[in-house]
């Protein structure tokens, strides 16, 4: 039976003290208004529509993301890798769901980082177990030969990485595996105004662009393109510079 990728009953699924806390927030916040009078009453009832109005900006930018958007076809790809994948390495954190669309091309390794440090991580790991194939590995330790990888793909697999030391520590292995002229592909949701709209304060589990910037040039990796994905996510290519 084919996997059909994760959409946005999958990210409730994953997610869900979150969505139910949110929602506990909401009706809580309702109840309250009814027994408070003036700036307290009003206060409270905007507190409620602002976690209703969330949970529902969050499932829908979740569906056109992962259930209408071009992301998981990867038809987006090419924009960024004109010459295609080659020989790549695909490091996952807690669900792997690149290893199989991107298995077309080149050879594939995968490395798996085992995450499990959240109760999302490990709901999203018993639903789509890592692929038999993956290699378990560390941020500081990726299962690659150096200068032996054409392209790098980090989808969605950084960000779960909290502390700024494993951060850079990946990005660096990934520059350590990449040949010269190689190229970096992470794909995340990034900390900006658009998803922090959508989806409030559970934007701050996201990184601002200039923090993907910063890591990448710390491993002497230099952006190359860059390019949006069903308007939240967005898709990056980092460059080892040539010998």
């Amino acid at each position: 039976m084919t996997h059909r990728p994760s959409g946005a009953r999958e990210v409730v699924v994953y997610n869900w003290p979150l969505y139910a806390a949110g929602a506990a927030c909401a009706v809580a916040g309702a109840a309250s208004a009814r027994r408070l009078q003036g700036v307290l009453r009003a206060a409270a009832r905007g507190g409620a529509l602002l976690a209703a109005g969330w949970l529902l900006s969050s499932v829908a930018a979740s569906w056109w993301v992962y259930d209408r958007s071009e992301l998981h076809a990867y038809t987006w790809l090419p924009d960024l890798l004109p010459d295609g994948l080659g020989d790549h390495l695909v490091v996952s954190g807690g669900l792997d769901e690149a290893s199989r669309p991107l298995s077309t091309q080149g050879s594939q390794t995968i490395a798996d980082l085992c995450l499990t440090t959240t109760g999302s991580l490990r709901r999203a790991r018993d639903r789509v177990p890592p692929s038999p194939r993956a290699v378990a590995a560390r941020p500081d330790c990726l299962p690659v030969e150096s200068a032996s990888q054409d392209t790098v793909f980090l989808v969605f697999a950084a960000h779960e990485l909290r502390r700024p030391r494993d951060r850079e520590n990946l990005f660096a292995e990934c520059a350590r595996a990449l040949r010269p002229g190689g190229a970096l592909i992470l794909v995340e949701h990034v900390r900006d105004a658009a998803n922090a709209a959508v989806y409030g304060p559970g934007s701050f589990h996201f990184f601002p662009r200039a923090e993907w910037l910063r890591v990448a040039g710390r491993a002497g990796l230099r952006p190359s393109a860059e390019r949006r994905i069903g308007t939240f996510v967005t898709a990056f290519a980092f460059l080892r510079d040539p010998a």
